[in-house]
């Protein structure tokens, strides 16, 4: 059933693209929403556009990398009038970032900063959240990874490496809790219309548009929904999936893209 009345949910990457949709959307089907990002502003803006929907938003500040800031997050959570000494019932990875380059180019400063925001940040969070649902026997866990940790992407090694990790990880972490009937499955957009792709090459971002079967981008919406289903009691028999939401785009091949040349 696509009722989420009372339920108890945690966005990351809620202050824009497909945090933001998702955190939107699943308050609109009447969970609480608790929105973490390092952008204030952005998820000030997400509270303010959950209003006319009458959804119920806390923004609370979290960089996913910094694990004091995980902590006062779960505190900020734990001290919500919203949470009423109940536990999380949803947990929703969607943070992540990433800078398109040759894989030799990558500095280990940078390198680590991939890691730490696509892959290690979301284990952290669901490593502090998770001992509740092992003790409630309930839980839905949602990993937003992405199509090039299946595939592959030029010019994203790194990224590719931490979103397939990601995958593998949801995979495994499904075996080991299916046990206390707690749900983990993952999301993988295509190209989708969010900060990151925007900030892109216009001449590369006709170039996906154009090699994907549906010959356009995907918008963060359609994979927000995606994120629904598998928050809601539709996907109870379902655990430890890997969701492609890109047109079509891993159903063939697009390695004739090139990458960006410096200015």
């Amino acid at each position: 059933m696509l009722n989420l009345a009372g339920k108890r949910a945690i966005v990351t990457g809620g202050a824009s693209g497909i945090g933001r949709e998702t955190a939107l959307k699943l308050a609109r089907w009447g969970a609480i929403v608790f929105s973490g990002d390092i952008d204030a502003d952005g998820n000030a803006k997400t509270v303010e556009l959950s209003k006319p929907l009458d959804g119920n938003i806390v923004a609370i500040n979290l960089d996913i990398t910094n694990e004091d800031s995980i902590l006062s997050f779960a505190k900020t959570i734990g001290n919500s009038q919203d949470l009423e000494g109940e536990a999380i019932d949803i947990i929703v990875n969607v943070a992540g970032w990433d800078k398109i380059q040759p894989f030799l180019d990558a500095t280990p400063d940078f390198m680590n900063k991939v890691l730490d925001i696509n892959l290690k940040g979301p284990i952290n969070i669901i490593r502090y959240f998770l001992p509740e649902m092992v003790e409630r026997n309930s839980g839905k866990i949602i990993n937003i990874s992405s199509d090039a940790g299946r595939v592959g992407s030029m010019g994203e090694t790194i990224y590719a490496g931490a979103k397939g990790g990601m995958i593998a990880f949801t995979k495994s972490l499904a075996r080991e809790t299916a046990r206390h009937k707690i749900n983990v499955n993952c999301v993988c957009p295509g190209p989708t219309n969010t900060p990151l792709l925007m900030a892109q090459p216009e001449s590369m971002r006709e170039k996906l548009a154009k090699a994907v079967p549906f010959k356009r981008i995907g918008e963060p919406e359609e994979i927000a929904d995606a994120v629904l289903f598998f928050a809601s009691d539709m996907s109870n028999y379902i655990t430890g999936q890997v969701l492609s939401v890109s047109g079509g785009l891993t159903t063939v091949s697009y390695t004739h893209l090139t990458l960006p040349t410096k200015a």
